[in-house]
């Protein structure tokens, strides 16, 4: 028997040092909903102390009794091996050579039912689907079919199951130690909607057939949903649900929420809903997102957006951090002099005589390992069709780099190898964008547009280019095209980085000393040497506290 030794989880998310926190974002569209027909769908991979690079798996056909090595996150877990496909799809970061692609939210839900002796956590379970889907409907199929057959380790966990045609939205847990297999529901996102996840459950009442699929050994509402047969009856064993099927929720059975998981997880879907439909009628929510649930106990699972969504748009829901609504993080004193969206302190704390405070917890974070906004569009051969805009690091604070999935070979700055969390390196975009974002934090308002300046010149340079690409690629035989690709992606990666390499440079002569010198096209220019004022809600803080301390005589 051979064995091909596959650190699933390790590669896919290259997470050699830590786990993620439970803190991520996806965002979903249609292709209805979309401005040119593209299924699309994003993720924030968010957690202190861990890069994220963009990882690679070649095709290929195995022999039979092949076995892949698990080892979980840490390199030194103890091997589990499950056995090889026959043949495997090459995959690029999440998304396959067929634009199949997997996102994800932890949500936690029910700790009993967490089972150590499983073999797959939720990575894993999403590398493997990948390697051996081509639609949507494939991947969980096979994610049913791998957890049944050799058990599910971690969480509750949400996916976003996307191909070119068609966004699926999955909730599942396990069973608790001793039981493989899982408890989930998927539902298709409508194409004409938009939907998101943020480390919460979403899913409550569900279409329900009336028996199982035979064949697929699960229930099917053709087109719309599909469950595990037992996920009511298993919820009704452990004592989570008692009422009738029809009114049976996931949500309230398996990830029952509290002002936690509202106002960190759920407030970013409030808020992500709140760009793309009437603002007026997405704040009759804020009470359950302040934690009213006696006053509305839930946002809707999808809704129709107002206007078509453009990657452009998605790329800046992924830096949302709630300005303009009632959770504006910009607009108080913990801002700070520059009117900072972020903030150093955890997201629960304490005043000084014992009070509990919290902070927001927005969609764009510090504490990002890498940003992707994925596209799957079915006009195009599939190669350059599947498109995965991503960079490591905060979104707010990166320029997203195309990366198609018909690419055999990852750029230099996004291997593993090259982006060591213990290391700075130059040749590192996650370093890069550390260097670069840790100067624009403490000093937001003053730096911030030298940054977005950057960021627009690589944005609008990749859209246009992309007409271009697409339209010789669609020319091309396959072989000249994955070639073509992948020079082209190694080459936006490499303009990205020269980019922030000069960004990074002027932002320490232009501000030097807490001054600002003028700028034009990212150089230093002569002119007058100015100070940036602070934040008046900072100053008007300062003058509540001190008094008369620091009013000018003048005013006297």
């Amino acid at each position: 028997m051979r064995t091909a030794t596959f650190l699933a989880t390790l590669a896919a998310a290259g997470l050699l040092l830590s786990t993620p926190a439970d803190a991520c974002t996806n965002l979903i569209v249609g292709k209805a909903a979309s401005v040119d027909g593209s299924v699309m769908c994003t993720y924030n991979c968010d957690g202190f102390g861990f890069a994220s690079p963009l990882s690679y798996s070649a095709p290929g056909r195995h022999a039979p009794g092949e076995m892949i090595a698990l080892r979980g996150w840490r390199p030194d877990t103890p091997a589990r091996y499950v056995a090889q496909a026959d043949y495997t799809y090459g995959v690029v970061g999440l998304m396959n050579e067929n634009q199949v692609t997997i996102v994800e939210t932890t949500w936690d839900g029910r700790s009993e039912l967490r089972n150590p002796e499983g073999y797959l956590d939720y990575f894993t379970l999403m590398d493997l689907a990948l390697q051996r889907s081509t639609t949507a409907r494939e991947a969980i199929a096979v994610m049913h079919q791998l957890v049944q057959e050799y058990g599910y380790n971690t969480t509750g966990e949400s996916f976003a199951v996307c191909d070119k045609d068609e966004a699926w939205i999955m909730e599942l847990i396990g069973k608790g130690p001793g039981r493989k297999g899982a408890v989930w529901v998927a539902m298709r996102v409508p194409d004409d909607a938009v939907c998101a996840y943020a480390n919460a459950s979403r899913i409550r009442q569900f279409p329900q057939a009336k028996k199982a699929d035979k064949k697929l050994g699960f229930c099917v509402v053709d087109g719309v949903c599909m469950y595990s047969a037992d996920v009511i009856s298993f919820a009704r064993e452990m004592g989570y649900y008692s009422g009738s099927d029809a009114d049976f929720s996931f949500r309230e059975a398996y990830g029952p929420l509290d002002f936690s998981s509202i106002r960190y997880c759920e407030a970013r879907v409030w808020s992500f809903f709140r760009h793309h439909s009437d603002p007026a009628e997405m704040d009759a929510y804020l009470p359950f997102i302040n934690g009213q649930t006696e006053v509305c106990d839930h946002l809707p699972l999808w809704i129709t957006p107002k206007e078509k969504v453009s990657v452009h748009d998605l790329m800046a829901d992924m830096r949302d951090h709630y300005e303009g609504t009632a959770l504006d993080m910009t607009a108080d004193v913990s801002a700070g002099p520059w009117a900072s969206p972020y903030r150093n302190q955890p997201v629960n704390f304490e005043s000084s005589d014992g009070t509990k405070m919290f902070r927001e917890r927005p969609i764009g974070c510090q504490q990002s390992g890498m940003t992707m906004v994925c596209q799957m569009r079915s006009w195009l051969p599939d190669a350059v069709g599947g498109v995965t805009y991503f960079n490591m690091d905060d979104a707010t604070m990166v320029a997203y780099v195309p990366a198609y999935c018909g690419i055999d070979r990852i750029p230099a700055p996004f291997r593993r190898e090259n982006n060591n969390i213990r290391e700075f390196s130059t040749e590192s975009a996650f370093w890069m964008n550390n260097f670069v974002a840790n100067m624009v934090y403490p000093r937001w308002s003053a730096m911030i547009g030298d940054l977005r300046e950057a960021q627009a010149e690589l944005e609008d340079y990749y859209a246009e280019d992309q007409k271009e690409v697409e339209k010789r690629a669609a020319e091309m035989t396959p072989g000249e095209r994955t070639a073509y690709l992948t020079a082209k992606t190694e080459a936006y990666t490499e303009r990205m980085m020269q980019r922030w390499d000069k960004l990074a440079k002027l932002l320490i002569v232009k501000h030097n000393d807490q001054t600002m010198q003028p700028s034009e096209g990212g150089v230093v220019v002569a002119g007058r040497r100015t100070s940036p004022a602070y934040a008046p809600a900072f100053v008007d803080a300062v003058k509540a506290q001190t008094g008369t301390r620091y009013v000018h005589p003048d005013n006297k």
